[in-house]
């Protein structure tokens, strides 16, 4: 399908995604608001990523409402995409504009950070990886393959850390939307392994390695950031480290009871900025994230 036609499609998506929130927001633990407001700073990254693949344009053009002013996302472009990752990720694009609009009616929030989501960011994600410069430079955007593999990078964060913030929500409300973010967020991982994992063999021209190879490497370097152990897992892993301690598949990624893993603040932060320090900026985030929690590491 022509370039022109996903902008008529994102024209069309507009008009149905106008939806003004509500001037007062719902009664929360005062304990909660922080825990709610920091993944504002990933579901804006995950937002802007999977509709500038899908459809060529983001938040400024499918839900400016929802940005709060925040600057435009640097390096955002259509994906190479067969049809079927298309619309799976133009889903997930839209999904993510609910989970926004569903923080927002319950949390003020912030303005949309500015976003890194250019080729060369993900190239330095990818090289940090393998710990070698790739020649040609990783491109996320330039076919299907590359895409999903630089989707194993998104979702799967998001989710480590609501699992690791419902344990400390006090308020009803506030388990109740995270319990929903995490669904679908962990819903969304799901497919993009399963997607990875059935080419989990094929190998990522020109680069001669395999995808499993990728993801491993991915989950490793995301471990080695967070500096708090394994809570990371890749499609194919020593049998010893699967399922009941039996299988080398690994489609969905948990601990020695299969129960997903969490992660703090801290820890997305240090993954995220790819410095491996909550205090020291970068990557997706080069000017840090906002809310409360992100900011008070900045200061410090």
């Amino acid at each position: 399908m022509a370039k022109s036609s996903y902008f008529t499609t994102s024209t069309t998506i507009v008009a149905l995604l106008i939806i003004l929130l509500p001037k007062s927001y719902s009664q929360i633990a005062k304990s909660d608001h922080d825990l709610l407001e920091f993944p504002l700073n990933l579901e804006y990254l995950e937002a802007e990523f999977f509709l500038y693949g899908s459809l060529g344009v983001g938040l400024d053009h499918v839900a400016p409402n929802l940005t709060k002013g925040g600057p435009t996302p640097i390096g955002g472009q259509l994906a190479t995409l067969d049809s079927v990752t298309r619309d799976v990720i133009l889903q997930f694009a839209l999904q993510e504009v609910g989970h926004l609009r569903a923080i927002q009616s319950v949390v003020e929030g912030f303005p949309r950070p500015l976003l890194n989501l250019s080729a060369a960011t993900f190239a330095s994600v990818i090289d940090s990886a393998f710990g070698i410069k790739l020649d040609p430079p990783f491109n996320p955007y330039s076919s299907t393959i590359n895409y999903l593999i630089a989707s194993y990078l998104v979702p799967y964060v998001g989710l480590t850390g609501y699992v690791g913030a419902n344990a400390k929500l006090e308020g009803a409300t506030s388990r109740r939307l995270v319990a929903g973010l995490l669904g679908v967020e962990s819903g969304q991982d799901a497919v993009i392994r399963a997607l990875l994992y059935e080419r989990a063999h094929q190998i990522v021209e020109p680069y001669g390695t395999a995808v499993f190879e990728f993801t491993n490497k991915i989950s490793a370097l995301r471990n080695k950031l967070g500096g708090e152990g394994v809570k990371d897992e890749g499609l194919l892993i020593p049998p010893a480290e699967g399922a009941e301690g039996s299988i080398t598949g690994n489609v969905l990624a948990g601990d020695p009871n299969s129960v997903a893993y969490e992660r703090t603040p801290e820890e997305i932060l240090r993954i995220v900025y790819g410095s491996g320090s909550e205090k020291v900026p970068g990557g997706f985030h080069p000017n840090g994230g906002d809310g409360n929690i992100a900011k008070s590491y900045l200061h410090k």
